[in-house]
């Protein structure tokens, strides 16, 4: 169909412990930690709300609902994710089947997580190159 993402996603590790949402934003748009932490000015952890502005600036829609996510197969084709980790609230990047995960590197599923809940990235501009 015609609502099918074609995004190169690399993966990138999250740089310090608190980055991982910064890392998330960079393997969707393509741009480096350090660009999105410059256009955020922040380097610690980030919000929702500058999740979701970021992405919407970068082309992005995301539904501002949050879901809970039992397992795997509730998933859209691309979500972002935000799961309760044994260390912290963790966001998280799920795409066509695979999780990029800034700590835990590429998996197959979930990581560890007690809670697990996600946003539905919903249609990317056609002006992305």
């Amino acid at each position: 169909g015609r609502h099918t993402f074609k995004i190169m996603i690399n993966y990138i590790h999250e740089p310090t412990p608190l980055q991982c949402g910064q890392a998330v934003l960079a393997m969707l748009t393509g741009k480096s930690v350090n660009e999105v932490v410059k256009t955020l000015n922040n380097e610690k952890e980030t919000t929702l709300k500058e999740m979701l502005l970021f992405l919407n600036q970068n082309g992005f829609k995301v539904e501002n609902k949050r879901l809970q996510a039992q397992n795997k197969a509730d998933l859209p084709e691309i979500a972002l994710l935000s799961l309760e980790t044994p260390r912290c609230w963790h966001w998280s990047l799920y795409y066509k089947g695979t999780f990029y995960d800034p700590e835990h590197n590429i998996l197959s599923d979930f990581p560890k997580a007690a809670r697990k809940y996600y946003w539905k990235i919903e249609k990317i501009s056609e002006d992305i190159c």
